[in-house]
């Protein structure tokens, strides 16, 4: 999955949809995504000074607010259907709370797939449609042997 699929699918296909699974690289360039258009929010508080005075490194400035209240509500879905696929409930999330269930969930995260569990079949079965992910990969061109 790249990563224009897995943020198109995390805001416009499952914006609030804790349901389902979701796969590794769907959730990480999710957060990744999170990362970015959180440094872009700092950059663009700094330069139009909506950063509350007195917190020039740290502190969270307006736009850099209003952007990462938007993806609150898709962050914790993915990390949700991301557990589901770990077969945890995404309850577990509230973990963040304390230091060591951060480092617990970051280990749930990045486990692999299991197989078809109670939160439904597996998304890596990419031939059947199954989380959002419709179609296989184009197969790669043929090579041939250069002389």
């Amino acid at each position: 999955m790249s990563f224009q699929d897995a943020v198109r699918i995390c805001l416009q296909q499952k914006y609030g949809d804790f349901n389902g699974r979701a796969r590794r690289s769907e959730f990480w360039f999710f957060v990744l995504f999170y990362v970015i258009v959180g440094v872009v929010g700092s950059v663009l508080d700094t330069i139009f000074h909506t950063r509350p005075s007195g917190m020039m490194y740290g502190g969270t400035g307006v736009i850099q607010g209003l952007l990462q209240l938007a993806l609150i509500v898709p962050g914790l879905a993915v990390g949700a259907r991301r557990l589901h696929d770990t077969n945890h409930s995404g309850w577990w999330q509230l973990l963040w709370l304390t230091f060591v269930g951060g480092i617990v969930l970051i280990v749930w995260w990045i486990q692999d797939s299991q197989p078809d569990n109670k939160y439904g079949p597996s998304p890596k079965d990419l031939s059947q449609g199954y989380g959002g992910y419709s179609e296989m990969p184009p197969a790669a061109p043929p090579t041939t042997p250069r002389r």
